[in-house]
């Protein structure tokens, strides 16, 4: 349907009214084309081209925006298929097509790790040592182990020691007091085991710890006084005395101490503050002085 409007020129006075204005008649005129118009135009202006419309369709039917991890769930599973899925072949587009993807959708492509497996490296040097734990608690007691072979005889031990110590000494000399103490010197040795009485010093000195029996014996001088003690490391231990007499006589002195390694025995004759005096003579032996180890101190 097509519609001719003519328009007149401005001198036609046709559809004017008198004095030069148009008339109701022509007014109505107008009016009536102009209806025309819009129902004949209208369904042409509102066509829209093909292309535009699918493109339209598409915006109306679009899904609201994902959030990140949605929309990241979603390229995996789209770029990724499900085990026992074949993926998607891709398809050409062309660039002059209405709805032209922006990117084309590119398998990922799948790598073999087995393959790119390289030989085996040499082995490290070793690390330091760590530093010790906690000691645990104790544990239980374990059960009782079978009985073992019964060993081999073993090589043969030393003899039984046996300690021994004895001394026997006589002076043939006679003896008196004078201003200080003196130790009684020996002459005679009768017994002296290992050589411990030191016949110099008149000295038994202990290398056997143990019990020991000491005796001594004199004689006493006539009209005067016999004074003597049995010494023990500077310690007076027993008195042997006689008192003035018209007649000589045989005294004599026993005991028994414990002694230690070291320690000293000997016989003293006391100072002059009185006279003071033993006797004895060069064809006879008068003093005497012996001692004898009875039990070690390592003993039972």
């Amino acid at each position: 349907m097509s519609i001719v409007l003519r328009l007149r020129p401005p001198g036609d006075k046709r559809i004017q009214g008198p004095g030069g204005k148009m008339g109701s008649r022509g007014l109505g005129l107008v009016l009536a084309c102009c209806l025309l118009l819009t129902f004949a135009c209208g369904p042409v202006l509102g066509r829209v081209p093909p292309g535009q419309q699918e493109q339209q369709e598409q915006e109306g039917t679009r899904e609201p925006p994902l959030d990140p991890a949605e929309r990241t769930e979603e390229k995996h599973e789209k770029y990724n298929p499900k085990q026992g899925e074949e993926p998607t072949a891709s398809r050409c587009f062309r660039c002059c097509d209405p709805g032209t993807p922006v990117y084309q959708a590119i398998p990922v492509p799948q790598i073999n790790i087995t393959i790119l497996k390289g030989e085996k490296g040499d082995r490290g040097d070793r690390g330091l040592q760590g530093k010790y734990g906690k000691p645990g608690s104790v544990g239980a007691r374990g059960h009782v182990g079978p009985k073992g072979q019964k060993g081999s005889m073993g090589a043969p031990g030393d003899r039984c020691k046996n300690h021994y110590a004895a001394f026997s000494v006589g002076r043939k000399k006679p003896l008196h007091s004078n201003d200080y103490y003196q130790t009684v010197i020996f002459d005679t040795e009768f017994v002296n085991l290992y050589s411990h009485f030191n016949m110099f010093t008149g000295k038994f000195y202990c290398y056997v710890p143990g019990i020991y029996f000491f005796s001594l014996n004199v004689h006493t001088w006539n009209q005067k006084e016999t004074y003597l003690h049995i010494m023990k490391n500077g310690e007076e231990v027993v008195i042997l005395y006689a008192q003035v007499s018209d007649r000589s006589i045989m005294q004599s002195q026993s005991l028994m101490l414990e002694l230690q390694e070291q320690d000293e025995v000997w016989v003293r004759l006391f100072k002059g503050e009185r006279e003071n005096a033993i006797f004895s003579d060069e064809f006879d032996t008068y003093i005497t002085f012996s001692g004898y180890l009875v039990k070690h101190a390592a003993e039972p």
